[in-house]
C-alpha cells in the first residue's frame, strides 16, 4: 500500500503528504475524528504515534500530547485498535514507535496484530540495521514495511546500510535536533536527499520541522514525500473544543496537499 501512495502521487507529478499524530491524542475517539478529517483533506500517508514515556527525538510539542495519551490509558492495545479505525479510509497507516514497546510487547505478536489490523508498516527511529534482525523477519513475515531514518550526520556508507532494509520510503530527518514545528526548513535536507537516492531506489520522505504550505512546496521539490507531525499536534492542542481541533488539523492538512501540489517554494 506504501509503494502504491507515492507511485499515485509520482503520477500526479507530487510528492506524496504524510500526516502524523499520537493515538490517544486528544483522545481516542478524537483522534480517529481528526486522523480522518486530515485523510479527507488531503493526507496520503497516516502515521500513528505508540505514546511512550521517553520519546527521545520529540519535542515539547508531541510530547506533550503523548503525555495526555499516557494519563488516559493509551498503551499498545489502544495503538492497533486505532490503526484499525484509520486503516478503514483506504490510506496506509504505519505505527511510529521507539523499539522499547516492540520488545516489550512481542516482536513477532506486534508485527502479527498490526498487519491484522490492516497496519503496513512501521517507523523505528531509534533501531539501527545491526540489531533489526528479528524485527526485520517479522515485518517481512507479517507483510509489513520496516522504515528507518537517515540523518544529515549518516555517512555514505551509513546510507546504504539503513536503506538496504528499508522498505515503504525512506524518512530522512532534516535536522539533528527533535521534532517540532520551525520558521524555515533544514538547508541541508536536498542534500541528504540526493546522498539516499544515490545508493536506494526507494522515495525518500523528509520530516522535521513542515508546518506550512509555504514550506511543504519547498521540500516537495526535491522530496518523494513531506511528513507533518508537530503542527498537527499543535493545533489540537490550541483548539478550545474537539470539533475545533477537528477542523483546525483538516484545514492545515488542506494547506498542506495545496502544499505538495505546488511544489514550488517561489509560488
Amino acid at each position: 500500500m506504501i509503494a502504491a501512495a507515492f507511485a499515485r502521487a509520482r503520477a500526479e507529478d507530487r510528492a506524496a503528504l504524510i500526516g502524523y499524530l499520537p493515538a490517544g491524542f486528544p483522545s481516542a475517539t478524537g483522534c480517529v475524528r481528526a486522523l480522518r478529517a486530515m485523510v479527507e483533506a488531503g493526507v496520503d500517508i497516516v502515521e500513528i504515534g505508540l505514546p511512550y514515556s521517553d520519546p527521545l527525538m520529540d519535542g515539547p510539542t508531541i510530547q506533550a500530547a503523548v503525555d495526555q495519551a499516557l494519563a488516559a490509558g493509551t498503551g499498545t492495545r489502544e495503538v492497533l485498535a486505532t490503526v484499525g479505525e484509520v486503516a478503514r479510509c483506504g490510506v496506509p497507516v504505519l505505527v511510529m514507535t521507539y523499539w522499547n514497546p516492540v520488545e516489550r510487547y512481542g516482536v513477532e505478536r506486534f508485527a502479527i496484530e498490526l498487519a491484522g489490523v490492516g497496519g503496513a508498516g512501521v517507523i523505528t527511529p531509534d533501531l539501527t540495521p545491526e540489531e533489526g534482525g528479528p524485527w526485520l523477519a517479522a515485518c517481512s513475515h507479517a507483510g509489513l514495511d520496516p522504515v528507518l531514518l537517515v540523518a544529515p550526520s549518516s555517512t555514505d556508507a551509513r546510507l546504504a546500510r539503513i536503506t538496504a532494509v528499508c522498505r515503504g520510503f525512506v524518512y530522512a530527518a532534516s535536522t539533528m535536533g527533535v521534532t517540532g514545528a520551525r520558521a524555515t526548513v533544514s538547508a541541508v535536507a536536498p542534500g541528504l536527499v540526493a546522498r539516499v537516492r544515490e545508493v536506494s531506489d526507494l522515495p525518500v520522505a523528509v520530516g522535521l520541522g513542515v508546518s506550512s504550505g509555504g514550506q511543504a512546496a519547498e521540500v516537495a521539490s526535491y522530496a518523494d514525500g513531506v511528513i507533518s507531525g508537530s503542527a498537527f499536534v499543535r493545533v489540537l492542542l490550541e483548539a478550545p473544543d474537539g470539533d475545533s481541533g477537528v477542523q483546525a488539523v483538516a484545514d492545515l492538512a488542506a494547506e498542506l496537499a495545496a502544499g505538495v501540489r505546488r511544489a514550488d517554494p517561489r509560488a
